[in-house]
């Protein structure tokens, strides 16, 4: 049990937005380093002294160190990574939920910054942002032309700090600025509600800290709302995973207790465990079971959950155990196929270093890696096909990704030919119409087009399936 207890502090990190990983605080005894490569070390060496001496304008020796060690990290996979003091701060970040800012959930229209949601309680919400108010202007910055990222990071910075926002608000035709002070923020991973009468919705957007205690408050409610639920819909589109024991935990919630969750194998003992649906297998700090709150009817509601692309890592965690155990019908499309699990170790209090240790395996023993999970029922993103769905990038896109040592077969020539084509349509689509391509709608929404479909097969009514999507090959093992 002790190595299960040491594998139960990782990751299985999502791909898309990045890595989210548990800490595992371990020191590194001089003892345990492999013996190094002499005449390698003494090359390094020497380009260290070349590079140090002979550049045109001088360098910084520590900043030539950190840049030697992350691209000896990044050379393994797109996973593995080394964190300096800015990037670990984030990360850090990501994984607990909270962070310092102003509040929203937001996303890009017409190259502006579309508030989706202020945050309950937060500065955004106080100040009067709503849903639909786009952003045109982050203190003197003009917004068209940042990227999303690059946004985000204007609105962060440290705690009572102000930024002042210009927004631009549709329904009133006007534009005003909003002064806003910065404070932490936690962020809500879970969202829920009764979608119709008897059927609720739960999307649960990543894996953090709280998002098992966030489900739980959620389910509570709206069993308080209807205590006779007859279907459930479990969203987990665009999640891009976190943290491994939030996988577990809710694939807990559904499943009956002891079954298996997930298993991993990897080089060291430490990498070779199995997760079962137990307390034991995803309390991180001990304490109380909180899935002991949840109402018994969860165990055996009519259950679908929602995957698209975007789904990795964890949320493909939850999706193949509930779909191999048969308690859930999986709908959507084949998710990334982030079949890795990462450990982090802290090297100082500042830096640390993020590196894959093992793969993992659903219940059945079928890798996700570089191949995803292929859903049940395959459905198209809206009633008139797909807009985005072949150009959003993959695993097995992925420079270096690791192969799927299950399933080897021959990579297929056509995925990279599907993205081309899509894109091109979309170019001559908007070139025609002079207008981006309308976006797709909110998840959860009276016009989510793949919720619909999930109702419909919860009620037994008839479900309008992909016409086009069908399960694409994995990838071989040897390609790295």
């Amino acid at each position: 049990m002790g190595a299960k207890l040491k594998v139960a502090g990782w990751v299985a990190l999502g791909a898309v937005a990045g890595a989210l990983t548990t800490m595992q605080l371990q020191a590194i005894a001089r003892s345990s380093f492999a013996p190094l490569p002499l005449e390698e070390m003494q090359q390094l060496a020497s380009v260290f002294d070349h590079v140090k001496k002979e550049y045109v304008e001088p360098v910084d020796e520590k900043k030539l160190i950190n840049d030697a060690i992350g691209g000896m990290v990044a050379g393994l996979d797109p996973h593995s990574q080394f964190f300096d003091k800015k990037s670990f701060k984030e990360f850090r970040e990501g994984t607990s939920g909270k962070f310092v800012g102003v509040g929203i959930e937001i996303g890009m229209e017409d190259g502006l910054v579309k508030v989706v949601s202020p945050i309950e309680g937060s500065p955004a919400f106080r100040a009067g942002l709503k849903s639909g108010d786009l952003i045109t202007k982050i203190d003197d910055t003009f917004v068209k032309g940042l990227t999303l990222d690059q946004a985000v990071k204007k609105m962060r910075g440290e705690p009572s700090t102000k930024v002042v926002l210009t927004i631009f608000r549709k329904a009133e035709s006007r534009s005003f600025p909003v002064t806003i002070t910065r404070e932490e923020i936690k962020v809500q991973s879970v969202r829920a509600k009764m979608v119709e009468p008897g059927y609720a919705w739960v999307r649960v957007s990543q894996f953090q800290d709280r998002t098992v205690e966030d489900f739980v408050r959620k389910v509570e409610e709206l069993y308080k709302q209807d205590p006779s639920i007859k279907g459930f819909v479990l969203d987990l589109r665009n999640d891009p995973g976190g943290l491994l024991e939030g996988a577990v935990a809710i694939s807990a919630a559904f499943l009956p207790r002891d079954a298996v969750v997930v298993s991993t194998n990897g080089q060291i003992a430490e990498s070779k465990a199995t997760f079962m649906a137990r307390p034991d297998d995803y309390l991180r700090r001990g304490g109380s079971d909180p899935l002991r709150k949840l109402p018994e009817a969860l165990k055996n509601v009519p259950l679908v959950v929602l995957v698209n692309e975007g789904s990795a890592s964890a949320s493909e965690i939850v999706a193949g155990a509930l779909q191999d155990h048969k308690r859930a019908v999986v709908m959507g499309a084949q998710t990334f196929g982030k079949g890795s699990v990462q450990t982090v170790k802290q090297l100082s209090p500042d830096t640390a270093l993020k590196i894959t240790t093992a793969r993992y395996y659903t219940p059945s023993g079928k890798s996700i890696q570089a191949r995803g999970i292929v859903p049940d029922v395959m459905l198209d993103e809206t009633a008139e096909g797909n807009v985005f769905a072949a150009l959003r990038p993959r695993e097995a896109d992925l420079e270096k990704h690791i192969g799927n040592d299950k399933a080897p077969e021959a990579k297929d020539p056509a995925r990279e030919k599907a993205r081309e084509e899509a894109l091109k349509r979309l170019e001559e689509e908007q070139a025609k119409s002079k207008q981006p391509p309308k976006p797709l709608p909110e998840f959860g929404s009276t016009e989510d087009f793949q919720l619909q479909q999930a109702l419909n097969r919860l009620k037994g009514k008839p479900v309008l399936v992909s016409k086009s999507a069908v399960e694409r090959p994995v990838e071989s093992a040897k390609a790295n």
